[in-house]
């Protein structure tokens, strides 16, 4: 019997070494595969995440423009209401001044009513001296933005 636990013993170890590499190869082998899943999955996530930028630029380069486009379209409608307000001013200036001469001729004209024309001519004046663009234009053209 002694001569039986020497013959086992060694065989043992090359039976448990047979399967310490046959599971440890399997486990390298399901670690590479995982890790090949996990390199794909990383791969399509940084596709998926380069089309949503794009997209996205794509989006925000478009909003821009719009934006842009409005703005001038919003500096050109304030600047022809302007130009119409001024022709405005200028016409009731001279219709003021029909009506003024007309009552001097008549000598009607009340010292009071002298000063409201003054006052009111101020305050026009004021209003049309600030000339500055609703919103500035993209290359800003040196004007700020009005209050």
């Amino acid at each position: 019997m002694a001569s039986t636990p020497d013959s086992t013993a060694p065989s043992l170890p090359l039976s448990t070494n047979k399967d310490n590499i046959t599971h440890v190869s399997s486990k390298i082998a399901e670690l590479n595969e995982s890790r090949s899943e996990l390199l794909g999955r990383i791969q399509s996530l940084k596709q998926d995440l380069q089309g949503w930028r794009s997209k996205l630029d794509t989006q925000v380069k478009v909003y821009r423009d719009e934006l842009s486009d409005l703005k001038k379209t919003l500096n050109v409608e304030v600047e022809q209401l302007r130009t119409e307000f001024q022709d405005l001013r200028t016409t009731l200036q001279q219709q003021q001044e029909d009506v003024t001469a007309s009552l001097r001729n008549l000598g009607l004209q009340d010292v009071s009513d002298v000063k409201q024309d003054q006052w009111q001519e101020t305050k026009i004046e004021e209003i049309i001296k600030e000339k500055k663009p609703v919103l500035p234009e993209e290359d800003n053209n040196g004007r700020g933005a009005e209050n």
